[in-house]
């Protein structure tokens, strides 16, 4: 049997932590001295702790890591690997987003020595926009679920012999977003008024061009917002999105185009 100090330096994890591991069930000892208290391990136990920190490195939970470990179907926990790889990867996209972000930033800083400069970037116009033909998806989703529900759109394209005329967009109904539940209207143009879901009516928009990643869009929203209060009008319906240029026109985030319009009234 190894001791709790040594299991702890050939592992490198501290005593306390390998304490807590015990508590909660993860890794306990094979054997504890009823005088002393002290802990021991065995030699098995070393490759299962490593285990344990390799899949904290993949950025499970402990919890997490602990239904892994008594998870015995290969396929489910393939499955889990899975889910997991995909969310470093996102995490590693939006890292790499917000590192491009703070460097235009710091640049921007540089020149103008406004450290909110980059919000007066927006030019708002207000003007009749006309009345939109689509086919629709709402119900609460997550942002991270777009894709799913974009992708059961598209496939109603062939089924049902609309044709796309190039509009994308999302409409916002909460008051209150949250980005992992909120109200959202994914919508597709068709050019069919017949076979459209519903018709997003023609009016008066206050309208602006947000460039860049989607994650900066609530500054396009806050200028928006800030311009409306300032020039007498109000808010006079949902505000959605139209994305015009994206990732599927094969061009990096820093040059993705998105309209934001806010119906209004004087």
């Amino acid at each position: 049997m190894i001791s709790i100090g040594e299991f702890s330096k050939i592992c490198k994890v501290t005593v306390k932590t390998l304490r807590y591991y015990d508590r909660i069930g993860l890794l306990k000892p094979v054997h504890v001295d009823d005088m002393t208290g002290y802990r021991y391990y065995s030699r098995e136990q070393l490759e299962k702790m490593l285990l344990i920190q390799r899949l904290k490195r993949y950025g499970f939970s402990l919890e997490e890591v602990r239904d892994i470990l008594r998870c015995t179907e290969q396929g489910a926990l393939l499955s889990k690997m899975l889910q997991q790889k995909e969310k470093l990867v996102r995490e590693k996209k939006d890292m790499e987003l917000a590192i491009g972000e703070l460097t235009a930033h710091m640049q921007n800083y540089e020149r103008t020595g406004d450290l909110m400069d980059y919000q007066k970037g927006y030019r708002i116009e207000v003007k009749e926009v006309p009345a939109r033909n689509v086919i629709a998806c709402r119900q609460k989703m997550s942002v991270d679920e777009f894709g799913k529900y974009y992708s059961a759109l598209y496939e109603r394209v062939p089924k049902e012999h609309v044709t796309p005329n190039g509009v994308v967009g999302a409409v916002y109904y909460d008051k209150e977003f949250d980005r992992e539940c909120s109200d959202i209207e994914l919508i597709v143009g068709v050019r069919e008024k017949e076979k459209a879901d519903k018709v997003i009516k023609a009016g008066l928009c206050a309208v602006t061009v947000h460039k860049g990643p989607y994650s900066s869009l609530p500054e396009a929203y806050a200028a928006l917002v800030e311009w409306i209060a300032e020039n007498g009008y109000t808010w006079n319906g949902e505000p959605y999105e139209i994305y015009t240029k994206n990732q599927f026109d094969s061009l990096s985030p820093e040059d993705w185009e998105t309209e934001v319009y806010f119906p209004v009234k004087k």
